[in-house]
């Protein structure tokens, strides 16, 4: 009994350390994919389509004898959901990774769990007591993680480790690092909006799940409405007809990467989470993708690693 006690109690633990290898896995696979020239507009609405012909048929299935009447209201609300936790913020996402790198929005990330505790004590989810040592933890954490990501994002330090490369560029050292310094300025922005509405998503999906509780039903709903928003905007944004042919090589496997495991499983996990651990549980896991990143970025796209940036 007590084994099993503590397997269920590790669950939701293990659950969020496999989430955030998932999300760096899928930063660093749309990175290699748009270094290619993939837009990152349809990749967004190839991967949230593909995730909700995968959720809406399982959720019918798998849910209709005990979730509850699906409303107008309710549909609203996973509506609204959607330009919060994917429209926005998966646009954002890989806009900023575009101009810098996985290991940059992971860094970012950091700013998932203060955004989503201070959303959390402004919707009175969780109570702020400053008297007690764990709200004067938490207030600690929040400062840490803001002025982390701030170091993160103005902060180039020496290289730690780096790939050997070869110089193919007739710029000049200065106006290369000028240049590189403005993209990664301009993707911490992007990365840096991606969290506060991620962040928004997390609350916003534990509100819904306290009178709705079917994951399932929502994260479906929540790619649908997504993949719609996300066309709309890629029609508007990606003017280029040749933009929406799918390559059957790397774009077409970060595409069906991201579907499978950064929507229906991360979705799918992180809101299993938010229902039994609350929001600011599944925010805090989010700083752990650092570390993956800057390896993964190592070893996969040639990135150098430094202090700081």
């Amino acid at each position: 009994m007590k084994v099993k006690s503590f397997l269920v109690e590790s669950a939701p633990f293990a659950a969020m350390v496999t989430v955030e290898f998932l999300d760096v896995g899928l930063t660093t696979i749309s990175k290699a994919a748009m270094s290619k020239g993939m837009s990152h507009f349809v990749f967004v609405v190839y991967s949230n389509a593909l995730a909700s012909i995968i959720l809406l048929p399982a959720s019918f299935f798998f849910a209709r004898k005990k979730r509850p009447p699906i409303t107008l209201p309710l549909l609203c609300k996973f509506f609204f959901l959607s330009i919060a936790g994917i429209t926005l913020m998966q646009n954002c996402v890989f806009t900023g990774v575009s101009y810098s790198s996985p290991t940059l929005g992971s860094a970012l990330a950091n700013l998932i769990p203060a955004f989503t505790f201070l959303l959390a004590v402004i919707f009175r989810m969780e109570k702020l007591e400053l008297r007690s040592s764990k709200s004067r933890i938490k207030i600690l954490g929040t400062l840490v993680s803001i002025s982390g990501a701030l170091i993160i994002t103005l902060y180039k330090g020496p290289p730690i480790l780096s790939q050997p490369v070869q110089p193919h560029s007739e710029q000049s050292p200065s106006t290369m690092l000028i240049t590189t310094s403005n993209n990664w300025v301009i993707g911490g922005l992007f990365m840096a909006t991606a969290g506060f509405s991620l962040s928004a998503s997390i609350i916003g999906q534990a509100a819904i799940l306290k009178g709705y509780p079917s994951e399932i039903t929502m994260v479906s709903f929540y790619c649908l409405f997504g993949t719609i928003q996300c066309a709309l905007v890629a029609l508007v944004a990606e003017r280029n007809p040749n933009a929406w042919k799918l390559s059957p090589d790397i774009e077409l496997i970060s595409v069906v990467y991201s579907a499978l495991f950064g929507s229906v499983a991360t979705f799918g996990v992180m809101a299993w989470c938010i229902q039994r651990k609350g929001p600011v549980f599944v925010a805090m896991f989010k700083p752990l993708s650092i570390a993956i990143a800057a390896v993964f970025g190592f070893i996969f796209l040639g990135e150098t690693l430094h202090r700081g940036r």
